[in-house]
Formats: C-alpha cells, structure tokens, sequence
C-alpha cells in the first residue's frame, strides 16, 4: 500500500533527481504540474562563507508551493523530495540530513548507499525514506537498514544505471516486499508508466525528458541534444565517475573523446567531495536514459506532465479495450 503522500498524484510518477539539471524552478514546475518534483541536496552549492543554499532553496520550494495551494484549493501541488548521497566522500552529509530535518521534508531519497540514520531522520520529521538500488540484494539491505521503499533502477535509466531488465528486477523484488516501489529506466511516456504498474511498480520515476524543459537547469546545447538523440546515442561506461552510467555519444565526442573506445575506471573514483574533480562529467559529458526518442521538443515542464497525463489515461482506455 502506497502512503498517502504518494496515493494522491495526477498520474503515478516522480521525477528524478537529476545532478546539476534539477532545482529549484525545475521543481517547482514538476511539483505544481502534479507529479513529484526533487533535486539532489548536492546541486545547493554556495560559495565559501555564504549562508547554506539548501536553505535558501527549500525555504523558497516550500513558500511557492503553498501561494499555489492557497491559490488552487481544488489542485494542489505534489509533494517534493530531496536526494541525499549518502556515499563516504560526502562531507555534507550530516549538515544537509539536518537541514532537511528542519524543513520537515516530506521524501526523503538516498543513493550510494544505505544508512540508518538517515532513515531515522527522515522518520523523525515525518517523512518517508526511498533508496534507489539496482539489484534485489541491494534491496534487501535497504529494506532491513530501515527504508520505507524502493526506486528500482534499471537497464536504460539515465546517470547511474542499472544493468538488469525492469521486467527480472521488479519480479525480484515483488516476491518478498509489498510497499512502495519505483521503476527507473527509460520511462518517457505515458505508455510506460502505465506498463511500469503493470510490471509491479507503484509509481514511474522519469529524469531524462525533464532535461529539455524549460526549468532544467541544463545548457540550451545540452536540452536540443536530448531532442535530437535516440537510444542509439547512448553509450554505458564508468570512466567519468567510477560507476557504469549512461551518457549522450555525442557529448562524447565534442569532449575530444570516441565513444566506443572508452576506457573503466572503478569505484575508488568516485567522490562526492567538492565536486570539481568530477565536474567534466556532468558540466561537459552529459548524461541520458534511453527513452529520450520520444521527446520531441524542449518545453515547459507543465507541458511534458500534460503529453505524460494525456497518454497515460489513452493507454488505459486502449488497454481495457483489449
């Protein structure tokens, strides 16, 4: 069973939390459009000295969403959630996990890792906690360190992917846990979300589609190249940050590099510290899921939630028709 912060979306999804891209306008829009916005606390970054722009950004996501409510009774905005990266080489951590705490943030979403007691904080305000995972094993683990649900990542999602079909993961996962479950990977249409519930999952989570809105906080290059790329364009290596990742060939190449001929780097690569080291990989190398062949223009977020709600309800209508 769903809690009831997720039971009441327009349509059964969430927007990923996508590094750089999302913000504060990103999820805004997403939130008041009817589906859950989120960012990664990480993206709040503010020059030395300077108060803490995560802070200032929840401060301001919680004022805008609530003129809206006041202003629309009948249409209230979605919930938002922040992404915490819970890895060793985030020296943030414990001040954003508090941060988050004071603003009683209502979703909670780790990565990199499972830790108790960010589960515990996010229980503490009231939230709900998610961990995103790309095997069953993975999901046990978060589970049993206290997690409210899962985000199953699967093959084609875009960033830090997983490797295993949505159709073996979410089987895997359904045998033994019955709450709340998201599927990730190349989920661009109201079609898949509609077949993402039917596999088991509980809500849609889609990232790469919102890259060309209007909001992303993305290059104006980087939105057109998501337009004008298929599944065919993405490539899958964990040279950029020591974790496999899908990423746009073309990218690739104006970086200098040939795409089929990348080298592996491991996992000790990874580090979430200042950011600089690994800004190439997402300032210059750009990442993408596979779906993006059917986004078709850069637009307003509200616009692409409209295009996901319209196609969800005709995908039911059809279906029941069969």
């Amino acid at each position: 069973m769903l809690p009831p912060i997720l039971a009441n979306l327009r349509i059964p999804a969430m927007a990923s939390p996508m590094f750089i891209v999302s913000g504060p306008d990103l999820v805004i829009a997403q939130c008041k459009a009817g589906i859950v916005g989120s960012f990664p606390a990480l993206n709040a970054r503010e020059k030395d000295g300077d108060p803490p722009l995560l802070d200032i950004w929840l401060t301001r996501i919680e004022e805008e969403l609530d003129r809206h409510n006041q202003a629309n009774p009948d249409r209230p905005a979605a919930p938002f959630a922040v992404n915490q990266i819970v890895h060793r080489s985030n020296a943030r951590l414990e001040r954003d996990i508090e941060i988050c705490h004071k603003h009683r943030v209502p979703i909670w979403i780790t990565s990199l890792g499972a830790r108790p007691e960010v589960n515990a904080a996010a229980h503490d305000c009231g939230g709900i906690a998610l961990h995103d995972v790309i095997t069953n094993t993975f999901a046990k683990k978060a589970i049993e360190k206290g997690a409210d649900g899962l985000i199953a990542v699967a093959a084609g999602a875009g960033g830090h992917a997983g490797q295993q079909s949505p159709f073996a993961l979410i089987h895997e996962i359904r045998e033994w846990f019955d709450g709340p479950l998201l599927l990730s990977g190349a989920i661009s249409t109201g079609r898949a979300i509609l077949a993402a519930q039917a596999m088991g999952a509980d809500l849609a989570y889609i990232g790469s589609p919102f890259i060309a809105t209007a909001e992303a906080n993305a290059q104006a290059e980087y939105k057109q190249m998501i337009v004008d790329s298929g599944a065919e364009d993405i490539v899958n290596s964990s040279l950029f940050t020591g974790i496999h990742g899908n990423y746009l060939a073309p990218s690739i190449r104006n970086a200098g590099m040939d795409p089929a001929a990348l080298s592996g780097a491991d996992s000790s690569a990874m580090d979430f510290g200042g950011g600089a080291a690994k800004a190439k990989a997402w300032s210059q190398i750009w990442g993408s899921g596979q779906g993006i062949g059917a986004v078709r223009a850069v637009q307003p977020a509200a616009e692409l939630v409209d295009r996901l709600a319209a196609e969800y309800a005709e995908a039911k209508q059809a279906l029941a028709a069969l």
